[in-house]
């Protein structure tokens, strides 16, 4: 089985909670909260988990939040490679109202990381021993951390002979690929802004991906279609996988559920198709679950028996 790093640069604890009714100015009674570990790379690493894989979250820490942080993945039994900052990890909030079941996410921005702190993190990610084999770079960064940092991420990992996986957005995301990395998620818009095209419709997303690994910026990508399922392109295979109909709770974690069910058949030595076909499932298991869930193990094995079936 293969090693598997994810890294999460602007980590969270995700603190939710219930409400009958939002009302302004008016003193709201909460249920009891509940505390997760949050941001991109630490989700892959949580779902990897549920699907029975280990892993390791590499983040930035720091202040009483990062210490909740690091205790609560020690709960779910998640491996993690914690890197002391002196900035506060971040807190997010949740409110579900009952009556509606709508869904309210305030996110916050996070603590800058300084020059030197980064530097650490670059350190610490190079010294590791044995290096991974994947490497998972997905989220967000923090306030004042520059795009190029992901490209000295990416250096680092493919000098060790890792691959890596991008799920990022916006100028982060163009950095990473510019240096080159084996699988990119990317959305319609994220995929046609790589290329500097404007809009792109199924037909044209794989022209424009099939660019991006002419120019060797990448050995595949799964272009995610949200309901419609995802778009697999490699030098030789175009494949849509179209996602299952489920009843559909909530999308939150959709994205990370996908990465990690991708990321889990690489480890075993699957194929491509294979590939996509477990990121569908647990994608489309995770908007089964309410909240801020993650997918059941049960629900992504079905949905991928039923996708190998086609």
């Amino acid at each position: 089985m293969s090693n598997i790093l994810t890294i999460t640069l602007n980590p969270t604890v995700d603190k939710s909670t219930s409400i009958d009714k939002l009302v302004p100015e008016k003193k709201l009674r909460c249920a009891q909260p509940v505390f997760e570990p949050g941001g991109g790379g630490i989700n892959v690493s949580r779902a990897l988990k549920r699907l029975g894989l280990d892993s390791t979250a590499f983040f930035p820490s720091g202040g009483r939040t990062g210490k909740m942080l690091e205790s609560l993945l020690e709960k779910e039994s998640i491996k993690n490679k914690a890197i002391a900052v002196a900035g506060e990890t971040r807190e997010n909030f949740i409110v579900v109202e009952t009556g509606t079941n709508q869904q309210f996410r305030f996110g916050m921005p996070g603590s800058e990381i300084s020059s030197e702190e980064q530097k650490s993190l670059l350190d610490a990610l190079n010294n590791l021993s044995p290096f991974p084999d994947f490497v998972v770079v997905s989220g967000s960064l923090p306030p004042g951390m520059k795009p190029e940092f992901l490209k000295e991420i990416v250096n680092t990992a493919k000098a060790k002979g890792a691959k890596v996986i991008a799920d990022t957005s916006g100028e982060a995301l163009k950095q990473m690929v510019d240096a080159g990395v084996f699988l990119l998620k990317p959305n319609l818009g994220e995929l046609g802004n790589l290329v500097g095209i404007e809009t792109l419709d199924n037909d044209s997303a794989d022209e424009a991906a099939q660019k991006l690994i002419r120019e060797g910026k990448t050995e595949a990508i799964v272009v995610s279609l949200g309901p419609q399922g995802a778009y697999l392109v490699t030098s030789d295979i175009t494949k849509l996988v179209p996602a299952p109909a489920v009843k559909k709770l909530s999308t939150v974690g959709a994205g990370d559920s996908m990465v990690a069910g991708m990321v889990s058949i690489l480890a075993k030595g699957g194929s491509f198709v294979e590939m996509v076909r477990m990121g569908v499932a647990c994608g489309s298991a995770a908007t089964m679950n309410s909240g801020t869930q993650l997918f059941k193990k049960e629900d992504a094995e079905r949905l991928f028996d039923y996708l190998s079936r086609e």
